[in-house]
């Protein structure tokens, strides 16, 4: 690299980092403009990719062109009509032809639309494609006009569709992009010649002018593959430089890993550890035995048993005399540790607790204050563990159980109430986000895939989804297995319909059950908004057998566990996310006898159709939770948005 080279590369570096106003033809209001889709500097311009592409060398003529699909059009505009069917509805008709047929592009209550047509003049329509009066139209296509004599060669290019603005059109931004490409387009590659080639990667100067202007298709998977690996590289740089900072970094507590709690607790274990579990326990130990921060994922498919994984984690903070805290989403959740992980921890000698948002004010007072003297080694509880009134005398370790059901803040505040506090994180079907850390690097992991010896496999369970005209037949599934000494749940969406009119309210729901669709059978009400006390009581009548047929809320997602119960309806499912729905499977099936999940849906987008599809085929937590990644996305992986694409 010679010293002019350096020069033409720093120059170019810096003029990327120019104001927008730097490009030719950007003015005040131009910029304005700009600054509305978030474009403020010569560099932000050039990363204003296209979201879409009119392939003008792929159109098809309007005789062949087919219903039902989306295509691009060339044609000459014939006319331009506005019709009033009826007050308040204006259609807007242009007429395109091409010598081999007639195709409408149609707008409705936009009359202003017909002043940017003119009888005679080529333009191109792209957009889905259908058929109605026996004419073939595209609703709000969109448009592109073109040169006169733009004859085949001339159409034979790909055009960019940038996002545009009221005050600045597609084809101005087109515009400006050229200018910033002419001007500024010779941008540094931070990528070396050495890793392009082993790659197969374009240069970066290449790849943001194809992008913008491909010359063939070919050209357009170059270019993004090259800008889709750098944007990858730069966030998993940026997860390097978090995990620094959150583990590297801080001087941790270094754990005793096999001390007399742990001993004790896998002596007093009424069954023998699966082999997974054993490399989860491993694996967490060896972590917690170094003296930086752990930060790991227990991933573990719903019944795989990762709870008592997370027991000796909890023992080895009892050897090391600290403390540590165990968080659940419900009471119900957290309540279920207190009676069945707390007696083993009890009788391998830690002293636990249990802290809600329920525990009365008496016996909180003397949880907090046993937490601040460090009287208590392990405290299981729900939000209130957040609550500032908690104050630890030394927390080394935070674990979060069903950790999909908070935020990050909430995952993160539980460690801060610790110095450099170890954090283990917990999920059947990790939420995409926690899938996108857990692959960049973010969180090292633990897999449970093995089931203890008993517990029923998810092929155990048959899941359907229930048109409209099934709902009898799902009835009578629920009275079949009643019959059979069996109980079923209804899973409904809200509480009450004040929340989402469309949802199927869980009060109502039981009453409507109750006096016309189960009148003979025993109906019972769970939701979260009830009282602890009468929570628990419904809980017990349940496991007792004395209700047959269950309404909840998505309370029962986690930490139900009642063998008898073998069918579960659940209502307006599409509302439901894959990992809720999975959790939900997970209630039932859990004896010797199979059970039936059924699903009332009404998905009326694409994505609600792919998601009801994905839960009635697959059984698997982790292949779920990859089904979840592809349709939600990861969210912000250096943020705190649990899904959607990523910036």
């Amino acid at each position: 690299v010679t010293a002019a080279d350096g020069r033409d590369r720093f120059a170019a570096l810096a003029a990327s980092a120019l104001d927008v106003t730097a490009v030719r033809f950007v003015d005040g209001p131009r910029a304005d403009a700009l600054r509305k889709i978030g474009v403020t500097t010569v560099d932000g311009l050039l990363r204003h990719y296209p979201f879409r592409y009119l392939d003008l060398s792929a159109t098809e003529s309007l005789a062949r062109v087919r219903v039902d699909a989306d295509a691009t059009v060339v044609g000459t505009v014939h006319e331009v009509r506005v019709k009033k069917p009826r007050p308040r509805l204006t259609i807007t008709e242009v007429a395109l032809t091409d010598g081999t047929g007639t195709l409408l592009g149609v707008w409705f209550n936009q009359p202003y639309v017909q002043q940017r047509f003119m009888v005679g003049e080529r333009v191109a329509f792209a957009g889905r494609v259908q058929l109605d009066y026996g004419m073939k139209q595209i609703r709000n296509p969109f448009v592109e006009k073109l040169a006169d004599d733009s004859g085949p060669e001339g159409l034979a290019r790909i055009l960019p569709v940038h996002r545009a603005t009221e005050s600045l059109s597609t084809n101005w931004i087109r515009r400006l992009v050229t200018e910033a490409l002419d001007a500024y387009g010779d941008v540094p590659d931070p990528l070396p010649a050495s890793v392009r080639r082993a790659r197969g990667l374009l240069p970066l100067a290449a790849a943001l002018r194809a992008i913008h202007f491909p010359a063939s298709s070919d050209d357009l998977a170059a270019a993004r593959r090259r800008l889709a690996y750098e944007e990858l590289l730069d966030v998993r740089l940026g997860m390097l430089v978090r995990r620094h900072e959150m583990v590297d970094e801080l001087d941790g507590t270094a754990h005793v890993t096999d001390g007399p709690a742990v001993a004790a607790l896998r002596a007093v274990l009424p069954f023998r550890l699966t082999g997974d579990q054993e490399d989860a326990v491993r694996g967490i130990l060896a972590d917690m035995a170094r003296p930086r921060p752990m930060n790991r994922m227990l991933l573990g498919d719903v019944g795989s048993g990762k709870t008592i994984v997370a027991g000796f984690a909890l023992a080895a903070a009892a050897d090391t005399g600290s403390q540590a805290a165990m968080m659940a989403p419900t009471e119900v959740l957290a309540t279920q540790y207190a009676l069945k992980l707390a007696p083993l921890l009890e009788a391998a000698g830690v002293r636990t607790a249990l802290l809600t948002g329920s525990t009365k004010a008496a016996e909180r007072r003397a949880v907090l204050e046993a937490i601040a003297v460090g009287d208590v080694q392990a405290v299981f509880g729900t939000h209130a563990l957040l609550e500032e009134c908690v104050a630890f005398r030394d927390l080394t370790l935070a674990i979060v159980d069903e950790q999909h059901r908070f935020g990050v803040s909430q995952r993160l505040g539980l460690r801060a109430k610790g110095r450099a506090a170890d954090l283990l994180v917990m999920t059947a079907t990790p939420i995409p986000r926690s899938l996108a850390l857990t692959l960049y690097g973010d969180l090292d992991s633990s897999v449970v895939r093995e089931r203890p010896q008993g517990r029923s496999p998810g092929e155990h369970i048959t899941t359907r989804v229930v048109p409209s005209s099934g709902r009898e037949d799902a009835y009578e599934a629920v009275r079949a297995a009643v019959r059979d000494g069996h109980q079923a749940y209804v899973v409904c969406a809200m509480v009450d319909e004040s929340d989402v009119t469309e949802a199927k309210a869980a009060v109502r729901e039981a009453e409507r059950l109750k006096e016309r669709v189960f009148p003979r059978l025993r109906v019972g009400l769970l939701t979260g908004r009830m009282k602890a006390a009468d929570k628990a009581a419904v809980m017990e009548s349940f496991r007792a057998g004395t209700i047959d047929v269950l309404v909840a809320t998505t309370v029962i997602e986690v930490g139900i566990d009642v063998p008898n119960a073998t069918v579960m309806i659940v209502e307006d499912a599409e509302r439901f996310g894959l990992s809720q729905l999975h959790q939900l499977r997970g209630r039932i099936g859990r004896g010797e006898e199979p059970g039936t999940f059924l699903l009332f849906a009404d998905a009326r987008t694409d994505e609600g159709r792919k998601r009801m599809q994905a839960i009635a085929t697959l059984t698997d937590g982790f292949e779920l939770a990859e089904a979840d990644l592809e349709l939600r996305g990861e969210g912000q992986m250096l943020g705190e948005r649990q899904s959607g694409m990523p910036e």
